[in-house]
């Protein structure tokens, strides 16, 4: 999304920290995009939420990849040029979503 970003990250051991996480990949991405644009990148504060045991990743990742069609800029999120994954590729996502049927889920 041009004025914001949504990430679906998972602890992988008992000292992983949602807020150093945050902190470094935010200054890590400012330094570089600020040296190049001469302007500030990310506002102060961010806004989380820890998915809890009912909820699924499946919805969330579905409303994420919705984004994109939601605010116009492509008709499919496949077409979305900036949507990823570490562990696994597009196609996988979307099979992944039909299986479930995965339902968009709100904030």
């Amino acid at each position: 999304m041009p004025d914001h970003l949504h990430l679906l990250v998972t602890g992988t051991t008992g000292t992983s920290d949602l807020q150093r996480f945050a902190k470094l990949a935010k200054q890590r991405s400012a330094f570089t995009y600020s040296h190049a644009k001469r302007r500030r990148l990310w506002q102060a504060s961010y806004y989380d939420h820890v998915l809890r045991p009912e909820e699924s990743s499946l919805s969330f990742i579905h409303y994420m990849f919705q984004n994109p069609v939601r605010a116009g800029l492509v008709e499919q999120w496949i077409d979305y040029p900036y949507l990823g994954s570490e562990t696994m590729s597009l196609r996988e996502i979307e099979c992944a979503l039909d299986e479930a049927g995965a339902a968009s889920w709100g904030p």
